[in-house]
């Protein structure tokens, strides 16, 4: 009886290429409090709220530079 050994697949989530800033978004849902947003470059989906805070996020670190 042979055994094969399971090899791990590659994490999608690593890439070469630098992180999309989601500069297009789109709103594709509404809830009661909360809105969801596509990025147009990329085809993330992601709260509008989590969008407000990457961009404070650049901001920050532009002044920072």
């Amino acid at each position: 009886m042979s055994t094969f050994q399971r090899l791990p697949l590659p994490d999608k989530r690593i890439s070469m290429q630098p992180p999309c800033r989601h500069p297009r978004v789109q709103i594709v849902a509404r809830e009661e409090d909360s809105e969801f947003v596509e990025c147009l470059e990329c085809g993330d989906i992601f709260e509008a709220s989590e969008f407000k805070d990457m961009a404070i996020e650049d901001s920050n670190a532009i002044n920072e530079a």
